[in-house]
């Protein structure tokens, strides 16, 4: 039976929605599908990804997330691949969806959650790895200094300034992002997590975003005793790109997270996690 690959407009968000709850992950409601493949901060998206249409039925999906970032005195579009799903007797089909997506000039492309043989097809490529070590540190009831962590919407906004307060106000709406604001004598630092969980456990929190690594640095002990006490997440999950340092204690798990990037131009240290699926998929 004949497939093309299209585009996904808003009118198919519901649809995709659906097929992403019955055939990827029925954990998150189809409502929930459908409000994370919509980022809330503006972009000029051509899509929201592409899908695989067998007599108008959904047989694949692979989503986009599009941002235009600044970066070194440039604007710069980024495309972020979400997640990718054929049925099985489409699957020699599935090539198509990526292609379609990387045919899409002017964009660096990230996908910051391959697995299984998609980590052989990005480096195939031309797909670069960056950095991905992964460090498990114990959240302890580490005393924090009264008004210096805060998860209060209202307190974050009166604290934030410029580009912090943009990007704050670009993912306060998104599914899967939390935040948290430290201050000390030295500064403001935002922090982004999501919360990992495994086996349907409020579990990790997963750094995404650290706008400070030298306060984060130094407020690491408060911030986790806040995860714990405040959100009752007993570990945190430490990409230390992400967050500047190697915080002790923690130690080093075998398993690291792969993410990857293809660009002509811009340097690991240009890429970072947000204004992606980590943000919007509470998966």
């Amino acid at each position: 039976m004949s497939v093309t690959v299209v585009p996904i407009t808003p009118a198919d968000v519901q649809r995709v929605a659906q097929f992403l709850h019955t055939h990827l992950n029925s954990r998150l409601h189809v409502d929930v599908w459908a409000r994370s493949i919509i980022p809330p901060w503006r972009a000029d998206a051509p899509n929201h990804g592409f899908m695989l249409l067998s007599a108008a039925t959904v047989v694949g999906v692979y989503l986009a997330f599009y941002s235009e970032r600044a970066i070194g005195g440039r604007r710069e579009r980024f495309c972020n691949l979400g997640g990718w799903c054929v049925l099985p007797e489409y699957r020699l089909s599935s090539f198509r969806l990526l292609k379609a997506i990387l045919a899409q000039e002017g964009y660096h492309f990230t996908d910051l959650t391959p697995s299984g043989n998609v980590i052989g097809i990005n480096e195939r490529l031309g797909f670069r790895h960056l950095d991905s070590t992964l460090l498990l540190a114990p959240n302890l009831p580490w005393p924090a200094p009264p008004g210096r962590v805060t998860s209060d919407p209202g307190r974050i906004e009166r604290l934030l300034t410029g580009d912090d307060l943009r990007r704050y106000l670009d993912h306060r709406e998104t599914a899967a992002a939390r935040h948290t604001v430290l201050t000390d004598s030295g500064g403001t630092c935002h922090v982004v997590f999501r919360a990992d969980r495994p086996k349907n456990l409020p579990f990790f929190a997963s750094l995404v975003h650290v706008s400070d690594p030298l306060v984060f640095r130094r407020m690491f002990r408060p911030f986790t005793g806040h995860l714990l006490v405040r959100h009752r997440i007993p570990a945190t999950l430490v990409e230390p790109r992400v967050a500047g340092h190697r915080p002790r204690p923690s130690v080093r798990l075998r398993s690291a997270r792969r993410r990857m990037f293809h660009s002509p131009y811009l340097r690991p240290d240009q890429i970072d996690l947000l204004y992606s699926e980590l943000v919007c998929v509470p998966f």
